[in-house]
């Protein structure tokens, strides 16, 4: 009964985790929207979450670099790119920039809603939980 527990505790941690994981990278992508050269990623969702909950992400993987003593280190990590892909624009442009804002804000918005489910569901569950442990 505990493992049926924690295996869907950790199911939606693990979700919650690369839904953050994305949106960090769609961030990204938005930010970079002027950048030259700059290529959009995207992270795809099924490929992470099966990676996140095989334990690969906790192997060490991807991270930010900090190139001086003031940056903060950032809590991310896929895995040897696991389910991280480059973003192939429907339109060229001069500067060889690939991100294309529509996407990118419709990706975003996208992620977000499908986070807040996942926190919901998350919460409900828990929620249960509690109801039956307090009879």
């Amino acid at each position: 009964m505990l493992n049926r527990l924690d295996d869907m505790l950790n199911f939606h941690t693990q979700a919650l985790r690369v839904r953050d994981q994305r949106q960090q990278v769609l961030a990204s992508n938005i930010a970079n929207a002027d950048t030259p050269n700059y290529k959009a990623r995207d992270v795809d969702f099924n490929t992470a979450l099966q990676g996140a909950l095989k334990g690969a992400a906790s192997a060490g993987g991807m991270s930010v670099a900090t190139t001086a003593p003031g940056h903060l280190k950032a809590n991310f990590s896929l895995a040897n790119d696991v389910g991280l892909l480059y973003r192939t624009p429907s339109q060229g442009s001069i500067d060889g920039n690939t991100v294309e804002m529509d996407t990118e804000r419709a990706a975003f918005a996208d992620n977000a809603l499908h986070y807040e489910f996942n926190l919901t569901r998350l919460s409900q569950q828990i929620k249960g939980m509690l109801a039956v442990i307090q009879g």
